[in-house]
């Protein structure tokens, strides 16, 4: 203690001067120089970068780096997720010459195939109708933008999975498909498949209907059927069958053809279709892929409902649908 004592008694008797004048050595202590404002982390991906930079082009640098990270990353088999009992096969063709239902690219010139792998570098996109899915958007210097091939909107028709023997996999056409139904035909993959077949056609939507009725000499129908089933179950069943434009309102259709969609009082007390009161409840007991999505509104809205009940002021029919009015209702319903 009397040692320490005195250690101090000195230092703070030395001039200011003298004590700026102490250094650390360098040698002793090696600190980086990392900007304050920089994790270790940003610079350790800024080396690696300028590792690449001396032996690759510069518009493939993150390319590279992109795919370097994304291949650790592994599927959890057990958390795939199915819209249906159906699950997309990756058995090898079983006829002679390996076609099955494969498409005819050569039946159209609009149509072409190419072999890409499962990280083709594809954006895709589809309209209000959630089907028809199409490229919109090609990653610069991905697989399908290096193909020469394949350009932004052209229309996906048809996916073969390449197997990990080489051989080619089934058919899964995707012609008009949910755009759910398609990723997860993506996603459903064995890990085993690196690569696959894509059928694509160049054009719009409406070109594709049009080539794929009475072939390509035919035009897309403008008009959706929409089945009423009126008072299920009961001595007044009814059905009528309504013709409607594509993208058609349900309750609008319904009102149109003097059919009532709401139940006890509402239909004099309801909101006329501005989605505020949540009482013209309809079941789409058939052709529900046909219509658009719930949005969040209508989904908490219905939440103690089946699956398949709408609110039909913000259901559009894209395809033809079964209606059920007056479905069964829980009385929670009422206060929402």
């Amino acid at each position: 203690d009397s040692l320490t004592k005195c250690l101090l008694i000195i230092l703070l008797s030395l001039p200011l001067s003298k004590v700026d004048s102490f250094k650390i050595s360098s040698h002793s202590f090696s600190v980086p120089n990392i900007p304050r404002n920089r994790a270790p982390s940003t610079i350790i991906a800024d080396k690696k970068r300028r590792a690449c930079d001396e032996t690759l082009h510069p518009s493939l640098i993150s390319r590279e780096l992109k795919w370097n990270s994304a291949f650790r990353i592994k599927l959890n088999q057990n958390s795939r997720l199915f819209l249906s009992n159906d699950s997309p096969s990756t058995e090898a063709s079983d006829s002679p010459d390996g076609e099955d239902d494969a498409i005819d690219v050569d039946s159209l010139p609009a149509l072409y195939r190419v072999r890409i792998s499962r990280a083709p570098g594809i954006e895709w996109g589809t309209d209000l109708s959630f089907s028809f899915v199409y490229v919109r958007t090609l990653e610069p210097a991905g697989d399908a933008d290096l193909s020469g091939m394949v350009s932004v909107g052209d229309q996906l028709c048809e996916m073969r999975p390449i197997l990990a023997d080489g051989a080619v996999g089934k058919a899964i056409g995707m012609i008009g498909a949910p755009f759910d139904v398609v990723m997860n035909s993506f996603a459903i993959l064995d890990r085993s498949i690196r690569d696959y077949e894509l059928v694509f056609f160049r054009g719009t939507k409406k070109e594709l209907i049009a080539a794929c009725n009475n072939g390509g000499n035919g035009e897309e129908s403008n008009t959706v059927t929409i089945t009423v089933i009126q008072n299920k179950g009961t001595k007044e069943e009814k059905i009528v069958k309504l013709s409607a434009a594509k993208g058609a309102n349900v309750r609008q259709a319904l009102a149109d053809a003097g059919i009532n969609v709401y139940q006890s009082i509402t239909r004099w007390t309801n909101c006329a279709g501005k989605q505020l009161c949540g009482t013209c409840i309809v079941n789409i007991a058939d052709g529900g892929c046909n219509t658009n999505r719930k949005s969040h509104d209508e989904d908490s809205t219905l939440r103690e409902n089946p699956d398949g009940y709408r609110l039909s002021c913000v259901t559009f029919a894209y395809g033809d649908v079964t209606v059920e009015t007056y479905p069964p209702i829980k009385a929670a319903q009422w206060t929402r």
